[in-house]
C-alpha cells in the first residue's frame, strides 16, 4: 500500500506541475516539477558505465556485503556510480555546476581575508545591497565557502576539482552508515541509493557525506562527532535537523545514564566549534534569522507553500527509490531522519529542490532496506537511471 501511495504521489506532482507550468511558468520555478530541472531526455557518455555498474551491484552487491573488503569496494563503487550519473549530462556541465553566478566558486576569488570575511559575512546576507552574497553564498553559513577557499588556495581550485570533491566526499556517507549501523547489508541499496543523482555534483552532496560521518562518530566518539556535526551547522542553517539522527547516535536503550553522558560530550563539542566561529565573527542564529529575510526576498516568496508542502515528498520518494519506500519502519535511524525531513517541510522553507537539501536526511531512510532482495536493488537503479536520463536537473 505504501508503495501505491508514494507512487500515486509522485504521478500527482508531476502531473499538477505540467498543469501549473503550462499557464504561469514563473510560480514554482522548477520546469520538470517537482524536480528542479528541465524534461530533456537525453543519454551522455556516462550512461554505459552507469548501466554496467548497476548491472554488477545488483548481480553481486549481497555479495559484496559479505566481503572482507566490503566498506572500501562499496565506497569505490558508489564514487563510480556517482560520478557515471553525472557524466550522463557530461563533462563540461558537470565541471561548471559549481562555478555559476548562483554558486560558491563565483564568491572565491573575492575572499582575499578570511577573517574579515567572517566578520562581515553576516551583513552581505540581505539581497540588493552591492555586495551582497551570491544566492547559495547567502543561503548557508560561511562553512561551504570557506571549504573551497581552502581547496583554492591549497592550489585545487576551479569547477572540475570542487565537483569531484564533492563526489568524493559525499560518497562517505555509504561507508559511515553502515558503520552506525552496525549491519553491512545496507551497503548495496546505499550504493545505488537514487539520491546519487544530486550528490554529483552539488555542495549538498558534500554536506551528505560529512554528516554522515558526524553521526557515525558520535556512535563510538560522541566528542569527536559533536565536532563534526558542530562544523555541519556552518555548512548549511538546516542540518540543525540532524539532531534527531545525533539522538539516535547516542541513545543507549535501558541506559539513559550513559545516553546522557555521550549526549553531554556530543553537545560539548558542537558548542566549541559554534563557539570557535563566534569568535571569529559570525553568530549562527543571526546568520539564520538574516537569511529568513533572504529567502523571501527571492523566489521563496513566490514558490506556493500549497504544492510544495507535498510534493516535496514526491521529490523525496524519487530520492529514497522504491526499496526507501518498502523499508520504512520503525528502526530508529529511519524515525529519527523521518522527523527531521517532516521538520523541514512544515518550516516552509524547503519548498523545492529537496532532493539535493534534504540529502543528508534522505540517506538515512535506507536504514531499512537490509533485508530487502535483488528485485528491489533492480528497482533503485531503474529510478535513479529513469530520473538522470529523462531531466537535465540543475545538479
Amino acid at each position: 500500500m505504501r508503495l501505491v501511495i508514494a507512487g500515486s504521489l509522485v504521478v500527482a506532482a508531476v502531473v499538477v506541475g505540467i498543469v501549473v507550468n503550462a499557464h504561469s511558468p514563473d510560480i514554482l520555478y522548477a520546469a520538470a516539477a517537482p524536480l528542479f530541472g528541465n524534461w530533456q531526455p537525453h543519454l551522455g557518455p556516462g550512461t554505459p558505465a552507469a548501466v554496467l555498474i548497476a548491472f554488477l551491484v545488483v548481480a553481486k552487491g549481497p555479495e559484496l556485503a559479505r566481503h572482507r573488503y566490503a566498506l572500501p569496494i562499496a565506497y569505490a563503487t558508489a564514487t563510480a556510480w556517482t560520478f557515471s550519473l553525472a557524466l550522463v549530462d557530461g563533462w563540461d556541465r558537470f565541471t561548471t555546476r559549481l562555478t555559476t553566478d548562483d554558486e560558491y566558486l563565483h564568491e572565491v576569488p573575492g575572499v582575499t581575508d578570511v577573517p574579515a570575511m567572517l566578520r562581515g559575512f553576516a551583513d552581505r546576507i540581505p539581497d540588493f545591497q552591492p555586495d551582497s552574497w551570491t544566492t547559495h553564498v547567502s543561503g548557508h553559513p560561511p562553512g561551504a565557502l570557506l571549504t573551497f577557499t581552502w581547496l583554492d588556495r591549497a592550489g585545487l581550485g576551479g569547477g572540475a576539482v570542487a565537483s569531484l570533491f564533492c563526489v568524493l566526499v559525499g560518497s562517505l556517507a555509504v561507508v559511515a552508515i553502515p558503520k552506525a549501523l552496525g549491519d553491512n547489508a545496507v551497503l548495496p541499496f546505499l550504493v545505488l541509493f537514487p539520491g546519487a543523482v544530486w550528490v554529483g555534483a552539488s555542495a549538498d552532496g558534500m554536506f551528505l557525506g560529512i554528516a554522515a560521518v558526524g553521526v557515525y562518530l558520535l556512535t563510538r566518539w560522541p566528542l569527536l562527532g559533536g565536532v563534526v556535526l558542530g562544523w555541519c551547522l556552518f555548512l548549511s542553517y538546516g542540518l540543525v535537523l540532524l539532531a534527531p539522527l545525533a539522538l539516535a547516535a547516542v541513545w543507549r536503550k535501558g541506559d539513559l545514564a550513559a545516553t546522557a553522558r555521550r549526549a553531554a560530550l556530543a553537545a560539548a563539542g558542537v558548542l566549541a566549534v559554534v563557539a570557535a566561529f563566534a569568535v571569529a565573527g559570525f553568530w549562527w542564529y543571526e546568520g539564520y534569522e538574516l537569511v529568513k529575510i533572504r529567502y523571501y526576498q527571492g523566489i521563496g516568496d513566490t514558490r506556493p507553500y500549497w504544492y510544495w508542502v507535498w510534493a516535496n515528498l514526491a521529490a523525496l520518494v524519487l530520492v529514497i527509490g522504491p526499496a526507501g519506500v518498502r523499508g520504512l519502519g520503525r528502526d530508529r535511524w529511519v524515525v529519527a531522519a523521518g522527523a527531521a525531513i517532516l521538520a523541514a517541510d512544515l518550516s516552509g522553507l524547503s519548498k523545492a529542490e529537496t532532493e539535493r537539501i534534504w540529502l543528508p536526511f534522505a540517506i538515512w531512510l535506507l536504514a531499512g532496506t537490509a533485508r530487502l532482495d535483488r528485485r528491489w536493488l533492480t528497482a533503485q537503479a531503474l529510478t535513479a537511471l529513469a530520473v538522470n536520463h529523462l531531466v537535465l536537473t540543475n545538479w
